[in-house]
């Protein structure tokens, strides 16, 4: 099996600006007040959030890591079989924000497993994100809206877990 390029790329270039985006807001922000950018609809606010979305799961902050390992897990697993370099560069951007949180996760206060995510994009007073998010959502809509047109993202793989016209693939043709 070899790997594409790109997704390693698009995935490291989320991660960087995602974590770089974070370090600014740690020195510039102050935690909790806002810096207003578009009136009312966007603003930056320093914010640690120890659950998911919305700040759902605020008290299981070590399985929301789990979680986290495991969707990274199955995005490098499932990217092997990406369909086109479009979907290849889907992949690593949410590959990209997926790491970028989970980064947070196991190195931030308050320790291994237990950290909490720096989030600084305030959107409207509704939930505040960062880089990590907007990667992860953005990816994931695409994946929807991809699927939504009926086109494949993934090579189609028998019960074995062969590809099932591996000679015709044009995604295994490229690898």
């Amino acid at each position: 099996m070899t790997w594409r390029p790109a997704f390693w790329l698009v995935a490291a270039a989320v991660v960087i600006v995602d974590q770089v985006t974070k370090q600014i807001a740690l020195v510039t922000l102050d935690r909790g007040r806002q810096y207003p950018v578009i009136g009312d609809l966007l603003s930056w606010e320093l914010v640690f959030n120890s659950g998911a979305a919305f700040s759902l799961g605020r008290d299981y902050t070590w399985i929301l890591t789990v979680v986290a390992i495991v969707v990274t897990g199955g995005l490098i697993y499932y990217a092997r079989r990406a369909q086109s370099t479009a979907v290849v560069w889907l992949f690593g951007i949410a590959l990209g924000g997926a790491i970028g949180n989970l980064i947070d996760r196991l190195f931030r206060a308050p320790g291994i497993g237990e950290g909490h995510v720096v989030d600084m994009i305030n959107y409207g007073n509704q939930f505040v994100g960062n880089v990590a998010d907007i990667a992860i959502v953005g990816a994931a809509a695409v994946a929807v809206l991809w699927g939504l047109m009926g086109k494949p993202l993934l090579d189609p793989v028998d019960a074995g877990g062969a590809a099932t016209d591996a000679e015709d693939s044009p995604a295994r043709s490229r690898e």
